[in-house]
This record gives C-alpha cells, sequence and structure tokens, in this order.
C-alpha cells in the first residue's frame, strides 16, 4: 500500500509554469506506475500524463504534450510533474496516482492522492 500526497498547486497567469510534486508518505513509490489525472468541476477525472516505474517511459495526452513533463526521483520517492505554458482550460484539481501496471483511466489506478488546485488566469 501507499499514500500519496501532492503539493505545489496554486494560482497562476495564463502562460506561466507551475511544478507539481507527489510524494509517498508510506510505500515506495518504485513498485508503481505512477500517472496525473485532472478534474475540473463538473467534468470526469481526466488522464493528462504516466511515467513507468524505472522513468523510462513516459506517455501524455495530447492536450498536454509538449507543454507538461512528467519525471520521478524514486530515491527521493516522489514524482512531478511540470506544467508550462499554462492555459486556463488547465485549471483543475491534479491528482497523482500508483498502479501496478500502465494505464490511462482511473479505474486503472489502485491508489490516489487527495489533490491539488491549479488555477489558470487569462
Amino acid at each position: 500500500q501507499v499514500q500519496l500526497v501532492e503539493s505545489g498547486g496554486g494560482l497562476v497567469q495564463a502562460g506561466d509554469s507551475l511544478r507539481l510534486s507527489c510524494a509517498a508518505s508510506e510505500g515506495a513509490l518504485n513498485r508503481y506506475w505512477m500517472a496525473w489525472f485532472r478534474q475540473a468541476p463538473g467534468k470526469e477525472r481526466q488522464f493528462v500524463a504516466v511515467i513507468s516505474r524505472s522513468g523510462g517511459n513516459t506517455y501524455y495526452s495530447e492536450f498536454v504534450k509538449g507543454r507538461f513533463t512528467i519525471s520521478r526521483d524514486n530515491a527521493e520517492n516522489t514524482v512531478y510533474l511540470q506544467m508550462n505554458s499554462l492555459k486556463p482550460e488547465d485549471a483543475a484539481v491534479y491528482f497523482c496516482a500508483a498502479s501496478f501496471g500502465y494505464g490511462s483511466r482511473p479505474d486503472d489506478y489502485n491508489y490516489w492522492g487527495q489533490g491539488t488546485q491549479v488555477t489558470v488566469s487569462s
């Protein structure tokens, strides 16, 4: 089992950058594929990016490709999401999640953090 805690969200202007972190307060993240999802009010939870256990493979949704970068530091038991060129439509609660295998659907993931709010003003 793993306990996930996200941080780094906040209010920024369009075009700005933010880096989200997801730390494991319990358990070792190197056992898991790690992903970021987001959920805006009234919308379904949406896949953003995923990274393999070693960090050697990453996959992104089309709407963040080229702007967001997922990475991990297994020694620090932390996963990151670097978000550049933020747009108002990127505003959402961002969640990190852990899975034993690759997946892009929320149902593929076994463990979730509580989320961190990202607000982007135009």
